[in-house]
This record gives C-alpha cells, structure tokens and sequence, in this order.
C-alpha cells in the first residue's frame, strides 16, 4: 500500500529539505517530491512538523527489553533486542555475541536463522565479536573461551553460520592472515579489536585488507608517543572505519571530538548496549549509565541509538546532519548496503525515523 509521509521536515543523508513529502510503496521509496506535487490520492502520513531521517543502524547490541540474546539465544530475545532498538529510533541491527562457548554461538546462529524464516525484520546479521581475540585486552569477555583460531574454526563458522555471520571482531595479532582472508571472501566483515597490537602489526593488518575496528579506545592499544599501537594506526590509515560508543563513559566526550576532526565520515556510532544479567558467565550489573560485571569491570552501555547521536549533538558538537549520518549512511557503507540503507532517495528501503523536539522517535519500516 502506498503510503505519503507529509509535513516533515526531511534529512535525505545528505541535506535537509522543506516542504517536500516521501511517497513509499511495498517497503520502496517511490518518490520524493514537493509538497505540490502530492497527488490526492493514497494514504498520507502527517509527520506535524517534525524530523524525518533514514533509520538507525546499530551494528553492536547484545540485548535489549530485559533479554540478553548474547547469552540466551532465541528468537524471542531476538525480537526483544529488536523492540528495544526500534524505540530507540534503529529499525536494523546486528545483534552480538561476546567470546563464549561454541554451543551458544550455534544456538544464536540458529535463531537469526529461525528469526528470518519467520519472517521477522530488522536483523541484518550476526556479530561474533570474538572468540579469536587477545586475553590482554578482553575486557569483560570470558578467558575460558578465548582461543587462536585453526582452520578447522573456521571453517565451522562458515559451515554453520554462512549467510548469517555478518560481522567478526578479532585480534589480528592473533590470526592467520590467510585465515582472516577467507573469512572476507566468505562475505564477512573482519573488524580489529580487543588488540593489544603494536602500530606496526596493526597498519600492517590494515594494508592486508581489515578495514574496520570495533569500538575506538575500548579494550586496544592506546596512543601514546613511543607507542601508537591500535589507536595510532586507525587514525592513521586512510581507509579503516571504527565504531565507537559515544556515552561519555566507554569514551570521553572530547576523545570522540578529537577522533571526528582526525577520522571524519570514518567515525560512526554503535550502542554496546546489554541488559541486566545475573546468572551465568556473563553478569551484567546496572550502576546509573553503565553495565558493569560480577568485578566491576565496564561490559556494556544503557545506550539507544538515538542517544548517542543526541550525545554527539549536545556533548560533542557534531552537527545534526553528520551526527545522524554516523547513525545511519556510515554504519550502511560498513556492511556494504550503502545503495539500499542510510538515505532517503527513490529506490531505497522506506525505512525512515521520526524525530520530535524532544528526541522522542518513532520508526517506520
């Protein structure tokens, strides 16, 4: 059914226009036009003055609505993450799973599977963030499973988890170059993280084709000036993306000012977010805006997406137009949906974002 989204005021991803109206159709933008040009007939949507924006992205989320899918797989702690993000204005995500046992990661596997066959909508993929990662910088991520990958890992990944594994986060000083190549040519995006790589290693995993790295700051080798190590190396190389959790505790609020000016359109928001867990390998403990676990360490946000583009609005001093960007376009272009997500143009998805005054939101997708 045909539906026009009227009365709004539209970011298209690259600029904001007045008076125009966005005519979707079976899930499609089919139009966007000056409010003139409306025809009469049709469903129309009356948007009462407010934002609309391409939909959020978020590409790091273990849970959400009181169910933690990374450590309960199902369909139903699925639909519940999804639900979350949606309220908090992310019609897609890749939920996530921390370094655990291999009989978890097959069950979440089987439920983005499941999830799909279904019919449900708003999951792009799997994210295993881990287990091939470094003990030195594992954070909050079980010791127990973490492990050097063999090729008879990964092609259990791949045998399992093709066409779902979307996303892997691994330590590159850690992994097979060649082991890290087939994982690519199987379609999945290689990120850098929980590294404790020098510069050296680092750059040189990233002129070996990983082009992106998973949450900027938090658990890599820091900057410092005998040492640029992780950080170093993804300001400087021209070609490597970082996600990065802007709630002004994972990271500062002027480190993520500093990391715009440097990496520009190769910066972009991620939640990181969790829900309370007090059994099992993963405990995770609210204390105000953070999740901590059973030790204290810091394991994850009370992020939405929304939010962390408001706090790079209000905290950081990014634009409103680039910070939704970093929500949306950019996180696109990591997965490579860039011509289908992130824009408001004829052609794309017809999921979009209503933003109030109050950075209240409502999807629709």
């Amino acid at each position: 059914m045909s539906v026009t989204f009227v009365n709004a005021r539209i970011f298209t991803g690259e600029r904001i226009l007045e008076d125009h109206a966005v005519i979707t159709d079976n899930g499609k933008i089919t139009g966007l036009v000056p409010s003139s040009a409306i025809s009469p007939d049709g469903k129309e949507k009356d948007l009462k003055g407010a934002l609309l924006a391409p939909a959020l992205i978020d590409l790091q989320i273990y849970g959400g609505n009181g169910a933690v899918f990374s450590m309960y797989p199902s369909v139903q702690s699925l639909a519940a993450t999804v639900a979350y993000s949606k309220a908090g204005g992310a019609a897609y995500i890749m939920p996530t799973v921390a370094t655990i046992s291999p009989e978890i990661m097959l069950q979440a596997m089987q439920a983005v599977s499941t999830y799909w066959q279904q019919g449900g909508k708003g999951v792009l993929g799997l994210h295993l963030e881990g287990p091939f990662i470094n003990p030195v910088k594992k954070g909050a991520h079980l010791t127990q499973y973490i492990r050097t990958p063999t090729q008879e890992d990964i092609d259990w990944i791949l045998e399992h988890g093709r066409e779902v594994v979307k996303m892997i986060t691994l330590a590159p000083e850690c992994c097979d170059t060649a082991l890290v190549k087939q994982l690519q040519a199987a379609g999945i995006v290689v990120f850098a993280g929980h590294s404790n790589a020098s510069y050296g290693v680092a750059y040189g995993s990233f002129e070996n084709g990983i082009h992106h790295a998973t949450h900027l700051f938090n658990a890599m080798s820091p900057l410092e000036s005998r040492a640029p190590g992780l950080v170093g190396a993804i300001y400087d190389h021209p070609d490597v993306c970082a996600s990065v959790v802007a709630d002004g505790v994972h990271v500062d609020f002027a480190s993520i000012r500093i990391s715009k000016k440097i990496m520009k359109e190769r910066l972009f928001l991620i939640t990181d977010a969790v829900e309370e867990n007090k059994e099992g390998g993963y405990v995770y403990i609210r204390e105000k805006d953070r999740f901590v676990s059973a030790t204290g360490v810091l394991s994850g946000s009370c992020l939405t997406m929304i939010q962390a583009v408001r706090n790079c609005v209000e905290k950081v001093g990014i634009p409103l137009e680039e910070a939704l960007r970093m929500a949306s376009l950019y996180p696109a272009r990591v997965i490579g949906r860039e011509q289908a997500l992130g824009r408001i143009a004829v052609g794309y998805e017809a999921a979009m974002v209503v933003i109030d005054t109050n950075w209240e939101t409502t999807v629709y997708c």
